[in-house]
């Protein structure tokens, strides 16, 4: 064999193992993260907020009468 295309392939096989390294560490931080209890409590504040959000541009766009309803149902939260 060609000293070229066997420094190709331990290249090549090199290349492939770090990316395979690189994807099994992310899929092991990932679940670490999923299992975090802080982790846990920042998504749901994180979906909080969004939907205030959701429900404060729906206030800004919509009509004067039901700013009204709106502003409640925020109080009563």
């Amino acid at each position: 064999m060609d000293r070229n295309l066997t420094a190709i392939i331990i290249v090549m096989i090199v290349m492939v193992a770090i990316v395979l390294k690189s994807r099994y560490a992310s899929v092991g931080r990932q679940r670490a993260a999923a299992e975090d209890p802080e982790a846990m409590r920042l998504r749901e504040e994180v979906k909080t907020l969004k939907e205030r959000i959701a429900v404060l541009e729906r206030i800004a766009t919509d009509k004067e009468h039901t700013l009204e309803r709106e502003i409640e149902r925020l109080r009563d939260r």
